[in-house]
C-alpha cells in the first residue's frame, strides 16, 4: 500500500513574503493576509450537524446513510501534518426503513505525518491504539481541506493560479499525483477545496468540501459552515459553534503504531462439506464452492490484498481449476472493493440486478491515483443479474442465490443456499456472537427479516455460513438470536 505523506514544511520564508505583500483580490497572496494562514500554525473547532456513512447507501441509486452528530470537534497542526477528530454520533431514523435502533456512537481518529490511527472510546482504561493505514490518505486531507491548510499547502507545493469570473482557480499537485484545487471569491475567501483519494470500488474519489458563513470567531476569520461531500453525495455538513487559532496540538504517533509492519491478509479455510469451504481470517470472510470444472467464489470484500489471497487460497486448495464465478451479496463498499480483482481473474460477476449498472459506472472512472490490476489489464466485466432467484449449476451441484426481499440494509440484497448440503451463506443480515453470549434483548429486525425470508422460501437450512463473526452456527442460532416469538410468526 502507498504511504502519503502531504509535505508542510521548507515554506516559513514564502509564507513571511507573502505576509508581507499587499493584499490583491480573489488571488493567493489575498487570502494568505485575510485569513491569516501565515500566523496559523494551528486550530481547533467544533460544531454540531450531520455525517454520512460513505460507502454504505442501502441501494445503489441513494445517499449515504445520515448520522446526527451531536459534537463534533477538530484539532489541526499544519506544522507537523497532524490532526485529532472527534465524533459524537447516532443514525438518523429513516422513514420507510426499518433498522436497529440508533445507538451512539463516539469515535477518536488521529493522524500524523505517515502514520493515522484510531483510539477506542468504549470501556477502555488505557485504550490500545489501533493502526488504520488504509484511512492516511484521506485524513491527511481532511488537513489540507480547511481554509487555513489549504492556502499553507497551496504556497508549499508552488501552486498554480487562474483568475476568472471573479474567482482566482488555486491548484496545486503533492507526490506526483494527489491534485488539490480551491476557489478564492472576490474577498479573498477559500470558497471550495477539491481533491481525489483512492477507493477501492470507485477509483479516484472527488473529495469536495465548501465553506459559507465567513465570520470573526475571535481570533480567526473562519466558516460558519463546511458542507462536505464524496463520491457524489453528503458525507460532513457541520454548522460551526468555536473557533480557536494555534492551541497547543500535540500528537505524538504512538510507539506501537509506528512500529506496526502493514499485516498481510490471512485465509484460513474450514471445510463445511465436501468441496464447500469457509475462507476466513480478518473481519470479512467468503466461502468457496467447487464445481465440476470450475470453481465459484462468494464475496469478495474489502480490497484487491484481500481479493488476491482469497484467489490464491482457492488454488492452492482446489487446484486446476479456474474460478467462473465470484457471488457478491450486496454493493456496500466493504463486501465489494474486491470485486475487480476477480473480474481480471476472469470471473463473472453474479450480483443483485439493480447493482450491475452502478459497478459499470463505478469501474469505468479513471484509476491514477492507485492503479490495480483491471486497471492495468482493461479487461471487460461480465455480469450475472439476480433479480429473484438465479441458480448455477454443474448437473450435480446446485448454488441458489436468492433475493432477500424486505431487508432495511439494503434494496439489492441476496443469500445463497446449497439444497444439498443445506447451507445458507449471508453477509450483514446475520452476524453470529461468541457462543455462550446472550442474545441481545431486542432482536434486530435485519436478522428478523433473514429469517422471514427463509420460511417464505422454505429452505432447509442446517448450517449458516455467515460473512462476519466468529464461527459458523445453526438456524437454532438464528432463531435464539431473534427470540423465540418472532421466530414463530
Amino acid at each position: 500500500m502507498r504511504k502519503v505523506v502531504l509535505p508542510v514544511i521548507g515554506f516559513t520564508a514564502a509564507l513571511s513574503f507573502v505576509a508581507s505583500m499587499p493584499a490583491a483580490a480573489q488571488s493567493l497572496e489575498g487570502a494568505v493576509k485575510a485569513l491569516n494562514a501565515a500566523d496559523t500554525h494551528s486550530l481547533s473547532l467544533t460544531g454540531t450537524g450531520q455525517w454520512f456513512q460513505f460507502g454504505q447507501a442501502p441501494n445503489p441509486t441513494l445517499a449515504w446513510p445520515r448520522f446526527d452528530v451531536s459534537r463534533y470537534a477538530a484539532d489541526f497542526n499544519y506544522d507537523s501534518a497532524s490532526a485529532r477528530v472527534q465524533i459524537t454520533r447516532s443514525q438518523t431514523i429513516e422513514p420507510g426503513r426499518v433498522r436497529p435502533a440508533p445507538v451512539e456512537q463516539k469515535v477518536d481518529q488521529y493522524v500524523s505525518g505517515a502514520h493515522a490511527w484510531n483510539l477506542p472510546t468504549a470501556n477502555a482504561a488505557n485504550p490500545a491504539p489501533a493502526p488504520q493505514p488504509a484511512a492516511l490518505a484521506e485524513r491527511l486531507a481532511e488537513i489540507w481541506s480547511t481554509p487555513q491548510g489549504f492556502l499553507r499547502a497551496a504556497l508549499a507545493n508552488h501552486a498554480k493560479t487562474t483568475t476568472k469570473a471573479g474567482e482566482a482557480e488555486v491548484s496545486f499537485t503533492v507526490n506526483g499525483h494527489y491534485r488539490f484545487v480551491g476557489i478564492i471569491n472576490a474577498a479573498n475567501q477559500v470558497v471550495k477545496v477539491r481533491t481525489w483519494v483512492d477507493n477501492p470500488v470507485l477509483g479516484d474519489t472527488l473529495v469536495e468540501t465548501k465553506f459559507f458563513g465567513y465570520r470573526n470567531f475571535g481570533s480567526l476569520y473562519f466558516p460558519s459552515q463546511i458542507e462536505r461531500t464524496q463520491g457524489g453525495y453528503p458525507v460532513l455538513d457541520l454548522q460551526i459553534t468555536d473557533v480557536k487559532a494555534n492551541p497547543a496540538v500535540d500528537l505524538p504517533v504512538p510507539a506501537e503504531v509506528a512500529s506496526a509492519k502493514p499485516a498481510a491478509p490471512t485465509v484460513t479455510v474450514t471445510k463445511l462439506a465436501e468441496g464447500v469451504l469457509y475462507l476466513t481470517g480478518g473481519t470479512h470472510h467468503s466461502v468457496a464452492i467447487e464445481q465440476k470444472d470450475h470453481v465459484v467464489v462468494v464475496e469478495a470484500p474489502l480490497n484487491e490484498e484481500r481479493s488476491q489471497a482469497v484467489i490464491a487460497k482457492v488454488k492452492e486448495a482446489i487446484p486446476g481449476k479456474p474460478i467462473k464465478y465470484l457471488v457478491n451479496t450486496h454493493a456496500h463498499f466493504d463486501h465489494s472493493g474486491g470485486l475487480r480483482t476477480f473480474v481480471n481473474e476472469g470471473a463473472t460477476i453474479v450480483t443483485p440486478a439493480a447493482n450491475v449498472a452502478y459497478y459499470r459506472k463505478a469501474w469505468a472512472a479513471p484509476r491514477s491515483i492507485n492503479p490495480d490490476g483491471l486497471a492495468k489489464s482493461r479487461k471487460g466485466a461480465v455480469f450475472a443479474a439476480v433479480d429473484g432467484k438465479r441458480v448455477l449449476t454443474d448437473g450435480k451441484r446446485s448454488i441458489e442465490i436468492h433475493s432477500i426481499a424486505g431487508s432495511g440494509h439494503s434494496d439489492a440484497f441476496s443469500l445463497i443456499y446449497l439444497p444439498a448440503e443445506k447451507i445458507l451463506i449471508e453477509a450483514d443480515a446475520y452476524t453470529p456472537t461468541a457462543a455462550n453470549v446472550p442474545p441481545p434483548a431486542s432482536p434486530n429486525p435485519y436478522s428478523v427479516n433473514l429469517y422471514d425470508n427463509i420460511q417464505k422460501l422454505k429452505l432447509d437450512v442446517e448450517q449458516i455460513a455467515a460473512l462476519h463473526g466468529p464461527r459458523v452456527v445453526t438456524l437454532n442460532d438464528l432463531r435464539t438470536a431473534i427470540g423465540q416469538a418472532s421466530a414463530s410468526r
